[in-house]
């Protein structure tokens, strides 16, 4: 009896003591952030997506070369793998995913011309094929998915710095051009709040950086003016979690790297200041996955083959 009882006082204090322990490791500090596994090559200027719960980092350039390379973070493992490259090295463009495909839009091959090639990638096949050319070739230009569509926004090329927008269909394998941006803009942090894609801050040319914020209704094709971002700037790390846009590094009119971190909550149209990043970066790669920002590579300076690019993986945790 005396026995039983022992095990019985045992068992339950293994099951307290297992109890605690999950609670502690479930634990989760806010506003802060970390770092992950350096990825295998150095690259600014990527295009990124979350594919299958792990974040796919295409193209970009080093500091001497552009690069077609798809490197791939598990950020369960924190280990990087490697997928097929992208058919044509390619930078500054975007991507974006819908139903498991991951689609890379628009940037430039050469680093002067701006390219209108979309590229799609089937994580079950493992490659890439082409899709419908977007009609307004362009690069530093940004996505956002709406109920399975894709929004382009903004972006530069020959003629200068643009407003236009324009959707794609996947699923028609079609573009459809939408009501323009209310200024040029180029190098913007966009992300869906709700249904509305937040179009914030970004390069105006010769206007330079701006904090200008706006939002964008599919439904009604229409832009609404909302709450400037305190911090102008261009091509930061961005992304939405818990109802709120975040922007975090970016650069000034100058072209160098800031690490101010900022969050934007559409229901409260304001802007809120949070830790900063610890390594200034621009042009970084941007994935969100559960909730979790990643920050990866970039560099400390905006143009290409110039400055220190970063192998670094930053992680904010809202």
């Amino acid at each position: 009896m005396k026995t039983a009882f022992r095990l019985l006082l045992v068992s339950l204090l293994f099951i307290g003591t297992a109890s605690l322990v999950k609670a502690q490791s479930a634990e989760v500090t806010h506003n802060t952030w970390t770092s992950g596994t350096a990825m295998p090559t150095a690259v600014k200027m990527s295009m990124t997506g979350v594919l299958k719960k792990q974040i796919y980092v295409v193209g970009g350039v080093t500091s001497s070369a552009i690069v077609a390379d798809t490197q791939v973070y598990n950020p369960v493992t924190n280990s990087w793998s490697t997928a097929a490259m992208l058919p044509v090295a390619t930078f500054d463009g975007t991507a974006a995913v819908v139903n498991n495909i991951l689609y890379v839009i628009g940037g430039t091959q050469d680093g002067t011309s701006a390219t209108n090639a979309v590229w799609a990638y089937n994580p079950k096949t493992k490659t890439w094929s082409s899709v419908a050319a977007m009609p307004t070739a362009r690069f530093g230009l940004n996505a956002a998915v709406e109920d399975n569509i894709i929004y382009v926004l903004g972006g530069g090329n020959a003629s200068g710095i643009l407003t236009t927008v324009e959707s794609y269909n996947p699923a028609t394998n079609t573009w459809t051009e939408e009501a323009p941006l209310p200024f040029v803009n180029s190098g913007s942090a966009v992300g869906l709040l709700g249904t509305t894609i937040v179009d914030a801050g970004g390069y105006t040319g010769a206007g330079g950086n701006t904090g200008d914020t706006e939002g964008y209704s599919a439904a009604k094709n229409t832009w609404t003016s909302l709450t400037s971002d305190p911090t102008a700037r261009a091509l930061p790390c961005y992304g939405t979690a818990k109802g709120s846009l975040f922007v975090a590094g970016g650069a000034v009119d100058s072209g160098n790297a800031i690490s101010t971190n900022e969050s934007f909550k559409l229901t409260k149209n304001k802007w809120a200041t949070l830790a900063a990043m610890p390594q200034a970066v621009t042009d970084a790669g941007s994935a969100v996955y559960k909730n979790v920002l990643y920050c990866i590579g970039g560099g400390s300076f905006t143009v290409q083959f110039n400055g220190t690019v970063y192998n670094n993986v930053q992680i904010y945790q809202p």
